[in-house]
């Protein structure tokens, strides 16, 4: 018997719940903005435009079909299903930060004020999404990198992969290549993004180089890779600090450090540890992004 296909939707909290978390009630949370110039109604809009949103994306889904939900916090330990469709309603960063957890599984993301704040990644009005789900879904590939550690352990991102301190302190290390070329460094950190996240931490660090590697565009099956703030010193080097990789080339490390991790998309708690010796190696990953574009 074949299962009919789960529809997971993906939402974080919103401002508006995290206040009223430390804060207790809309009079106390109206009263911390207002000290910081900011206003409650602002905050409630999105709040309300979030809760709307998740509505017409529920009454979307065929009566008939499953369903699931997951915060993002708890996506470290969610299991999505190779049948899943995922839909993440919310800005752009919640698509990044979903894609490091599935394996294929079509992505639709939704966006509750689309006049408001346009996306990149959630493209969709939350109207579209009925319409969307009784069709054949049409899939755009977004490359992704992965880190992985030398006794099999796996991360992957969708916009950069950063490997250092996790105070982002200076971190010591040596960094090789694909090519042979390897360089004991110290600095504070190494950020390795792909097409798509070309435009936000990998497109700062570029603006401040006289000469930056082209950023691949967001389709593009290829990563930049950055050194931040390389020392230089009679130890450590700085002739490696930035480049492209494509295909099966990758970048190396190898610590020197007590403690490095290496995250990513911003998600700082879900880590990997390296100690002294351990090996990660960055690179293409083996799997894609498969976001459904808006025609």
């Amino acid at each position: 018997m074949t299962l009919p296909p789960r529809v997971v939707t993906v939402t974080r909290r919103s401002e508006l719940d995290e206040l009223l978390a430390r804060h207790g009630t809309l009079g106390a949370a109206g009263y911390f903005l207002r000290q910081r110039g900011r206003d409650l109604a602002e905050v409630r809009r999105r709040h309300d435009a979030q809760a709307a949103a998740l509505t017409t994306v529920g009454a979307a889904v065929p009566a008939d079909w499953r369903r699931g939900h997951v915060d993002r916090a708890d996506l470290p330990r969610f299991l999505f299903g190779p049948e899943d469709i995922v839909l993440a309603v919310g800005q752009d960063g919640l698509v990044a930060n979903v894609a490091k957890y599935l394996d294929g599984q079509p992505v639709i993301g939704v966006n509750p004020e689309p006049e408001r704040n346009p996306g990149v990644l959630a493209q969709h009005p939350p109207t579209a999404v009925a319409a969307l789900l009784r069709r054949e879904l049409a899939a755009e590939h977004r490359a992704m990198v992965v880190a992985e550690l030398d006794d099999g352990q796996r991360l992957y991102g969708l916009n950069e992969v950063y490997i250092g301190h996790p105070s982002h302190q200076s971190a010591r290390y040596v960094l090789g290549t694909a090519g042979g070329a390897r360089e004991r460094q110290s600095s504070s950190g190494i950020v390795v993004g792909t097409g798509t996240g070309a435009t936000g931490w990998c497109a700062s660090i570029a603006r401040t180089l006289a000469r930056a590697p082209a950023l691949p565009g967001p389709t593009e099956t290829s990563l930049c890779w950055f050194i931040r703030e390389a020392w230089p010193s009679p130890a450590t080097g700085t002739t490696l600090t930035q480049g492209q990789l494509t295909g099966p080339e990758w970048l190396e490390l190898t610590s020197e450090s007590e403690r490095l991790v290496a995250f990513a998309d911003g998600l700082e708690g879900d880590h990997l540890e390296l100690g002294w010796g351990q090996r990660l190696r960055i690179g293409l990953a083996d799997r894609s992004l498969r976001i459904v574009p808006r025609r």
